[in-house]
């Protein structure tokens, strides 16, 4: 049996990586900013030193074997632990600069973002924000894999492995055609909405889980033939006289634009709400930056007195 030498780069591992993600040598080369000859003898250098061969190649496509796929997973550990000393070190010197990766719920982001990246950015100059908008389970899965550094979501959510941080909490409203017959009311109770038909966002969101839960309390029926992609479209069908829905708080204040033929009440006895947090992973190396952005966040939505009870 032949030898493994231990001499193994990260460089090579990162070429790797990018040629099973990429499934073509000319694109995983411009991907790691190399020549296609260069990445495909530093692979070819790997499989020597393996003993195994880790791509099968042919004319017309690229794919991994079986024991490649497993180093392939493995060496994309490897090369997290790697980022995460680095990220380790930088933090040290500097905890409040570099970059940092906020992934946000759909039905949160384009609500709290207006209120909060002012702030964030005058407070914590070298910080540098990147945003990305995923729902709940493909935000966990990035959170999980470290493409995320913090994610903002809805609880509950699965903790193994999360610090979790309460950050606010909003209540649900009820929206009605302005011409509906419960519009002249000052409050709502949900069981008042017995029998329309209930407007949902489309599976994957949890707003679509929390909405249900609420109104299965009651008998009104979820409208079979729509499912929106998002609260936008939501509220314009309901202006429309399609039905009614459950919109969060801070969905229906400004900067959010009023839409012509939609009303809210709010609910009430008892009056359903949902709670927001922030979640890291317990090994992340910026733990100190993720709490600062925490206590930012709450401070901001305090000062701005939008319609949201304090964590």
């Amino acid at each position: 049996m032949k030898a493994i030498s231990s001499g193994i780069s990260l460089r090579a591992l990162g070429y790797l990586v990018a040629l099973a993600d990429e499934n073509h040598f000319g694109r995983a080369a411009q991907r790691c900013f190399v020549s296609q000859p260069t990445l495909s003898a530093q692979i070819k250098k790997l499989e020597d030193q393996l003993g195994v061969q880790l791509v099968e190649r042919s004319q017309r496509r690229v794919m991994m074997t079986g024991i490649g796929e497993r180093i392939v997973s493995r060496a994309r550990a490897v090369l997290r632990e790697v980022d995460e000393i680095c990220e380790s070190a930088r933090n040290h010197q500097d905890p409040l600069a570099g970059d940092l990766r906020v992934g946000v719920i759909p039905t949160i982001a384009p609500y709290l973002l207006p209120l909060i990246a002012p702030d964030l950015h005058k407070t914590l100059p070298r910080l540098k924000l990147y945003l990305l908008e995923l729902q709940t389970e493909p935000l966990l899965a990035a959170l999980g894999n470290g493409d995320v550094d913090l994610a903002i979501l809805a609880l509950p959510i699965a903790q193994d492995g999360l610090q979790i941080q309460e950050l606010y909490s909003e209540d649900f409203v009820a929206a009605l055609p302005s011409g509906h017959r419960l519009s002249q009311r000052p409050h709502l109770k949900v069981s008042d909405l017995e029998g329309e038909t209930l407007l949902l966002l489309e599976e994957g969101h949890c707003l679509r889980d929390q909405a249900l839960e609420i109104c299965n309390r009651v008998d009104i029926d979820e409208a079979q033939d729509f499912r929106a992609t998002s609260l936008e479209t939501l509220r314009q069908m309901v202006a429309s006289g399609i039905g009614v829905t459950l919109l969060p708080g801070l969905a229906t204040e400004r900067p959010v634009a009023r839409v012509a033929g939609l009303v809210t009440r709010p609910l009430r006895n008892p009056t359903p709400d949902r709670r927001i947090a922030a979640a890291w992973r317990r090994t992340s190396p910026r733990i100190a930056t993720l709490e600062e952005v925490c206590r930012i966040i709450r401070q901001t939505l305090v000062a701005s007195k939008a319609p949201i009870k304090s964590a």
